[in-house]
């Protein structure tokens, strides 16, 4: 009987130590990747489906990982941010604006994006796309926005530091985008973020990018930095700019604080 009984505890030790090592092998590679779908762990790490989910299930329950509110991507948190990297931040930002764009976006109606700005791109963390009945895009979450010719990087580039500001047009030049090149231009520049700093909001509405649609985006400010932008997105044919700006203006810079008091201190 005591043999059995020390076979037993035997296993259950190894199932539980077994458990653990896959749970920080999940919590190391989330955080690696800033972001990622379950079946995605489990191809990376060749674990079932089913135990990467349930792993997930109790990694959230302690507050290390959060799941999108707008998606099937899973993040880590606040409590994970020792394990460096900073995607913490990303990932608070995300869980504050969830139930804020899906209040918005029921309001709003036409598509909202929160985006983050990373290496050379404006990528998006949080979208009401797969849910908007008036947009013509799906599957956005993750997606590079290129920063000069949107309106989510012209927002960036206007509102951050001075000092950020040049590393990131410096950091563009060197990429030498040929369909970046007119925009790097600086008296172009110069015009750009006066008029966007005197308007409060960015606009994209000639063509740049995806030509059917126009968008506004305004930062996301908090203790003096840029932390992100949210930005809606329209048909052109729909509506003119001047009354897109009109329209939803004061909900997205209302949005954008609301996202910002949301975080944590």
């Amino acid at each position: 009987m005591m043999a059995s009984g020390s076979d037993t505890s035997a296993t259950s030790s190894g199932g539980s130590v077994r458990a653990l090592a896959r749970g920080l092998a999940i919590l190391r590679y989330v955080n690696r990747m800033g972001e990622t779908r379950p079946g995605e762990i489990a191809k990376a790490l060749n674990l079932p489906r089913p135990t990467v989910y349930r792993l997930l299930e109790t990694l959230e329950e302690l507050g290390y990982v959060a799941f999108s509110a707008t998606s099937n991507y899973v993040r880590v948190t606040r409590f994970a941010a020792a394990l460096g990297d900073g995607y913490a931040l990303t990932s608070e930002l995300s869980q504050a604006a969830g139930p804020l764009f899906a209040e918005y976006g029921q309001r709003l109606v036409w598509p909202l994006d929160l985006t983050i700005y990373n290496n050379a791109a404006m990528v998006i963390q949080e979208t009401t796309h797969g849910r908007s009945p008036l947009s013509i895009d799906r599957g956005m979450t993750g997606y590079k926005l290129p920063v000069l010719r949107t309106s989510a990087g012209r927002a960036y580039l206007s509102f951050c530091s001075d000092e950020e500001r040049l590393l990131i047009l410096e950091h563009l030049r060197r990429l030498n985008d040929p369909e970046d090149v007119p925009f790097l231009e600086p008296r172009w520049l110069e015009q750009l973020f006066e008029q966007t700093r005197a308007r409060g909001v960015a606009i994209r509405d000639s063509g740049e990018f995806r030509a059917q649609t126009a968008s506004l985006a305004v930062p996301i400010r908090s203790g003096g930095n840029v932390l992100g932008c949210v930005s809606i997105i329209w048909i052109r044919s729909a509506m003119s700019t001047g009354k897109a700006r009109e329209t939803f203006t004061a909900a997205l810079s209302e949005l954008a604080d609301k996202i910002a008091g949301s975080l944590p201190d």
